[in-house]
């Protein structure tokens, strides 16, 4: 693709009116592929009002005027983007903390079964938690194996199936609703992991049981940002969150020593929400608002076609599907400098990032990236690759 066809492109791109949404500084081209998704402008005047006047003036009476109710409110926006109902998603925590709530409350869910089967190469906290969530329920394993025998490994003694839906180094994408299926039809429970889909590729939860996510790569919620977790409905009054924090109480505030589970997803609360944090995530969650999901992967889609032409032309090998149905919102390439060649495209305002042992990953999130920033950083890659070779 020329410069001159990528901007053909931009120009009839529907949207485009969103780039200048987001605050990119001058001579980046922002390919992080997503561990940080970039800062909403309109994120920087909501945190000036949650500190100056929300907490600043308000004090206390904030928690009455919206606070309280943030976890679930944004927990229904976040909904609207992965297919679920808006009861059914509430915003607390961390990722790996709400894994393993869902982990404990799925081995609870049937002591028959005592399996939780993983994928080999998962993002490696989703296998962490993993273990580490098996080790609280007496009689329970992990049971982590290579993609092509997940199926075999799902049988009757499997009590959950914990898949990442874009795996993070390849974006190799797995058939929802198919490995839902297939889960289900074993008698076993699923927890999808939507950190690198949510925001980026349509998501339809569908007969999922429980899925989580993070708030700071496609949404957009700032580093650190709070995280979600969803449980359909038909299995909110029997789960029981294990981390039975006071904010997950049924009356908090009645300051009673025995504890009774809140109602719904409030069950899930544990802590204290942290409103800087909060309030950031529900305002990159905002800039989603209305936005149709296939619609912009299929610009996703156009971009990745743009970069992997151009790393085809140099000689690297892509390890991402060709299929857009079959991968995420990010491209990979396997070289054997990665390492130093990601260092470098950085100093030269391609930013990128390296994943071990060998894989340069580069996000393509199609909200604030344009064609031409596809061809410029193609480029700079080329020219940047010359400099490392292989011997």
């Amino acid at each position: 693709m020329t410069l001159d066809e990528a901007r053909a492109l931009d120009a009839a791109d529907p949207f485009a009116m969103h780039r200048a949404r987001f605050a990119i500084p001058d001579g980046v081209i922002y390919l992080d592929g997503n561990s940080l998704g970039a800062l909403p402008r309109a994120t920087i005047d909501t945190a000036r009002d949650t500190v100056a006047h929300q907490w600043g003036d308000r004090l206390i009476r904030s928690w009455g005027e919206g606070w309280m109710d943030a976890p679930a409110r944004i927990g229904a926006k976040i909904a609207a983007l992965i297919g679920a109902k808006s009861n059914e998603v509430i915003v607390a925590d961390s990722t790996s903390t709400n894994l393993f709530k869902l982990i404990v409350a799925g081995l609870r869910h049937d002591p028959t079964r005592t399996v939780v089967v993983s994928e080999a190469g998962n993002f490696p906290t989703d296998l962490h938690i993993a273990e580490g969530a098996v080790a609280c329920v007496p009689g329970t394993t992990l049971n982590a194996v290579p993609r092509d025998q997940l199926a075999d490994a799902i049988d009757d003694r499997t009590a959950l199936v914990l898949l990442t839906h874009v795996h993070y180094k390849t974006a190799e994408r797995f058939d929802m609703a198919a490995w839902t299926a297939r889960a289900h039809d074993a008698g076993a429970l699923i927890c999808w992991d939507l950190s690198h889909s949510a925001g980026a590729v349509p998501v339809d939860l569908g007969d999922a049981d429980c899925a989580v996510g993070c708030g700071y790569k496609f949404l957009n919620g700032g580093p650190g940002a709070p995280a979600y977790l969803m449980v359909a409905e038909r299995h909110q009054a029997d789960w029981a969150n294990p981390i039975s924090g006071w904010m997950g109480h049924a009356a908090p505030f009645a300051f009673t020593d025995p504890y009774e589970p809140g109602h719904g997803m409030e069950r899930w609360r544990s802590g204290t929400p942290a409103m800087l944090a909060m309030n950031a995530l529900e305002s990159g969650i905002d800039e989603m608002a209305g936005i149709d999901m296939t619609a912009l992967f299929a610009k996703s889609a156009a971009l990745f076609d743009s970069l992997a032409a151009q790393g085809d032309a140099i000689g690297l090998e892509c390890v991402s599907p060709r299929e857009p149905a079959s991968r995420g919102s990010h491209i990979g390439f396997r070289h054997p400098r990665a390492r130093e060649i990601v260092d470098a495209l950085i100093e030269r305002g391609v930013i990128g990032d390296f994943r071990d042992p060998d894989i340069m990953r580069f996000g393509l999130t199609p909200l604030y990236l344009s064609h031409e920033d596809i061809v410029r950083a193609g480029e700079i890659i080329a020219q940047t690759v010359a400099d490392f070779p292989r011997d």
